[in-house]
């Protein structure tokens, strides 16, 4: 396939690099009630009336616990170095503690073994969101006890996978759980409560910390042991004091809330006061919390303009739209100078020595051609641009290490249901028939062409 538009980004910068794809288990497994899997908050709040856009469900999804094997083989087609996905809480712990699920670690021991047989490197999330609903009945995120869990689940699956999985992620985009679930309302379990919220974002740090204890512990191979964020450059939509500050408050609610305890600088004092919420602080947590990393992971998909807005919710800061401006299907607009200045930001303010963009991708309305192609040229271009962003950062010295496209599949994109197709590999979702895209291929031409740089 011809390069979209000149000869794509400068690719000499990647000459030691991870290029890779990602998923999440609940986006793609299906199969929830099969081999001892129980219930997670996504199961339930799914069956909310209103909740998810169609009625959709995860029920099915992609079918990739039965369809595993054939996905595996998309995965070696595109020629990445490594493939980032989730391992379900609920199928390999069913009721959030105590025995082990023997099917459901199986399922996840036949995947390692399939991705290293074909020269695929395994990274290991292992929690994206799916909190078993028999952990939630019994106070959910917003309970200590619930990190203590965590760390127990961890274990169990390092035990299983550590002597062949060496890179570990232990959350996913905990913002998501905490601010989205349990404040905002529109993902599980569909809470608005400030004060559960930041209890929420205060234990999955607490079980941040307990999992890389874990993982150290347990692995039989020397592990890398990140977390991984969703971040956003926070911009103020005019000069006035009032739009800077609003800025300065997104920022901590969506940046500095996320990284300043993972890193050990604690929880900045301007977001507790302004959230007015005890922290349950317990000896020794804070040193818990920041356990050294080997990376920080990062998700990047749009920037945030924002005005003042002192009558709206926490953080009294709206965001608005940008004249002009070119976005996705999900209406984010697309600013690969954003990824450069985040990668910079995560490089000088935090002193990473390692990053990975571990999620980067975009929705569009794909449409299948009458000779069965999906010609998703903006996607493409999509990647070239972060890619020259990931290039440009590394050319001023930031330390970044692999990029992962999202996403490997189509699949149940959360309160979006199946409307929003963010994948590399279209998803026929009546057949379950894959079909690698124009981007699918253009990305694959471009990890070749950063290879051959490499040996030439």
């Amino acid at each position: 396939m011809e390069p979209l538009r000149g000869d794509g980004p400068d690719l000499t910068a990647f000459e030691d690099f991870v290029w890779g794809v990602a998923t999440s288990a609940y986006q793609i497994e299906g199969a929830v009630a099969e081999d001892g899997r129980l219930p997670s908050i996504w199961d339930t709040f799914s069956r909310v009336p209103g909740a998810i856009d169609g009625g959709d469900t995860g029920d099915v999804a992609c079918d990739h616990y039965h369809r595993w094997q054939e996905d595996v083989g998309l995965i070696r087609l595109l020629g990445v170095d490594a493939y980032r996905f989730s391992v379900a809480w609920p199928r390999v712990v069913p009721t959030g503690s105590g025995e082990v699920n023997a099917k459901g670690i199986a399922f996840y021991d036949r995947l390692v073994d399939a991705l290293l047989e074909a020269g695929v490197r395994p990274f290991v999330t292992l929690y994206h969101w799916d909190l078993p609903q028999a952990l939630q009945d019994r106070g959910g995120w917003p309970s200590r006890d619930t990190a203590y869990r965590f760390a127990d689940y961890t274990t169990a699956v390092v035990e299983a996978l550590g002597d062949r999985v060496a890179d570990w992620t232990t959350l996913n985009e905990p913002l998501c759980s905490s601010w989205i679930g349990h404040l905002e309302g529109t993902m599980a379990p569909g809470w608005k409560d400030l004060e559960a919220a930041v209890r929420t974002s205060y234990h999955l740090h607490l079980a941040h910390g307990l999992s890389a204890q874990a993982i150290r512990a347990a692995a039989r191979i020397t592990p890398s042991v990140g977390i991984v964020n969703n971040l956003s450059p926070c911009d103020p939509a005019t000069d006035s004091d009032e739009d800077r500050a609003a800025a300065l408050r997104l920022d901590g609610h969506v940046n500095r809330w996320w990284l300043d305890p993972v890193t050990g600088r604690g929880y900045p004092e301007d977001m507790v006061r302004l959230y007015g919420v005890d922290l349950p602080i317990q000896d020794g947590d804070l040193e818990t919390i920041a356990q050294p990393l080997d990376y920080l992971g990062l998700n990047y998909y749009f920037k945030q303009v924002v005005t003042a807005d002192p009558d709206g919710p926490v953080p009294y800061a709206r965001q608005v739209e940008v004249p002009g401006a070119t976005t996705t299907a999900m209406g984010w607009e697309v600013d690969a100078n954003g990824l450069e200045r985040l990668l910079l930001r995560l490089t000088r303010d935090y002193g990473a020595e390692r990053i990975y963009v571990t999620e980067s991708g975009s929705a569009w309305q794909d449409t299948v051609g009458p000779d069965g192609t999906v010609d998703d040229r903006e996607r493409s271009a999509y990647l070239e641009d972060h890619i020259a962003a990931c290039a440009a950062a590394m050319r001023q010295g930031a330390p970044v290490a692999g990029y992962f496209a999202w996403s490997l599949l189509d699949n149940f994109e959360w309160a979006y249901g199946y409307d929003k197709r963010f994948g590399l590999v279209h998803v026929d979702y009546e057949t379950q028939a894959r079909t690698v895209k124009a981007s699918g291929r253009r990305y694959a031409e471009l990890i070749d062409a950063s290879r051959r740089l490499r040996v030439a």
